[in-house]
């Protein structure tokens, strides 16, 4: 149980959890609410989404950046 719990944290930690979210986990699996730790691990890959969503948003623009700007050294 001890390496599972230690995997656990890894991964979190490895997904880009905060130390914060990390030790919420732990405080909701010391409790034994396995319910509760699975619906918090769903919260935070909400948020790692997100996230994501918003890094898409940024590659986006600058995609378009750098097309205007080639389209500008053509002419």
């Amino acid at each position: 149980m001890r390496e599972q719990t230690e995997n656990l944290f890894t991964g979190m930690a490895d997904a880009g959890c905060t130390a914060e979210e990390i030790e919420k986990a732990e405080r909701i699996l010391q409790a034994g609410d396995l319910g509760e730790l699975t619906r918090f691990l769903k919260q935070c890959r909400c948020g790692l989404l997100d996230r994501m969503h918003e890094s898409q948003k940024r590659v986006d623009l600058m995609d378009y950046l750098i097309r205007q700007t080639e389209k500008q050294s053509t002419k």
